[in-house]
């Protein structure tokens, strides 16, 4: 094991480029950026590998490198259109079975994990603020959810089978920074927001390099466990809309359903009626834990990192 080596899985994302760039800028440590796809830029000092998270090469890479701490970035957040669940759960879980496995072969001593809030699931009878200590129940009908549900499974085996192995598994909520594109904020760039009658579709936010600061973080802390990632507070779906100078169209959820259930029979649409509970059953994320005994509180609440991200829009619309 290299003591001073950090191997960064999905390293080429979003997320990921920004972890490798923080890494690689404190100097004492040696960055392994890992991805299927070549970054958009090659930083001095670190050592870039091209592999599938699913492909035995990913043994012989964590065995080349061993480094000490693996962060595990590597998901299908957003799927291209060409995609299906058989490819997202095979890169999601089977992905993340592939790479526990080759850290364990070579003796890595934590992995950082990177879980969602979307873990949770989306359901009715959620608490008003969800804790670690609720269970995961991510919906099936939710490939996203579904698999971050089930990685957090195979973590809490590996947890009780391989407890050499520490864990930090980060639930984080919606991120948001200046250049963040995704399906959440796609909804927020339409003209008119969409709300349902009896929810107020409550959202919390953290900004990236939030983010990107926990997981530095935990890189060297003696801290193990599962934390909320989010900043303070929450925003309705109606108080987002006041902020963006827009009005919310309200629906009644069944009419919803049945209208989404046309246009995707149509193919005027990807998404189906099961998208009514991603809107009206939000999970919200208390972050007690992260503050307290983890020790990491986000600079930005949620209102704070939505503005800010609104702000960067609007000054790229002028």
């Amino acid at each position: 094991m290299n003591p001073a080596c950090v191997l960064v899985t999905g390293s080429s994302g979003y997320l990921g480029s920004q972890v490798v760039a923080a890494l690689a800028a404190r100097g004492d440590i040696e960055v392994i950026a890992l991805d299927l796809r070549d970054p958009a830029q090659r930083l001095p000092g670190v050592i870039y590998e091209n592999a599938d998270i699913r492909a035995a090469e990913v043994d012989a890479i964590v065995g080349r490198h061993r480094p000490r701490v693996v962060v595990h970035l590597a998901s299908i957040v957003t799927p291209g259109k060409k995609s299906n669940r058989e490819f997202e759960f095979s890169v999601d879980v089977g992905g993340t079975r592939n790479l526990l496995e080759a850290c364990l072969a070579h003796g890595v001593r934590r992995i950082i994990v990177s879980s969602s809030g979307a873990a949770y699931g989306y359901h009715a009878d959620n608490p008003e603020w969800l804790t670690e200590a609720d269970p995961v129940r991510g919906n099936q009908s939710f490939a996203y959810s579904w698999h971050k549900r089930l990685v957090e499974e195979m973590l809490a085996e590996y947890r009780a089978s391989q407890p050499q192995l520490e864990q930090i598994v980060f639930r984080i909520g919606t991120i948001l920074g200046a250049t963040v594109h995704n399906q959440i904020t796609d909804l927020f760039e339409k003209p008119r927001l969409i709300a349902i009658k009896g929810s107020d579709s409550p959202f919390v936010f953290i900004h990236d390099r939030d983010v990107v600061g926990a997981i530095v973080q935990a890189v060297d802390s003696p801290v193990t466990g599962i934390f909320n990632v989010a900043g303070d507070g929450k925003l309705s779906i109606f108080e987002i809309a006041g902020r963006l100078g827009k009005r919310c169209v309200v629906f009644p959820p069944g009419l919803l359903q049945a209208a989404l259930w046309l246009l995707k029979k149509l193919g005027m649409t990807q998404y189906g009626p099961e998208q009514i509970d991603f809107l009206r059953y939000r999970p919200v994320l208390a972050n007690r834990r992260l503050k307290e005994e983890f020790g990491y509180v986000p600079k930005l609440t949620s209102a704070e990192v939505f503005d800010l991200w609104r702000r960067s829009r609007q000054g790229k619309a002028r």
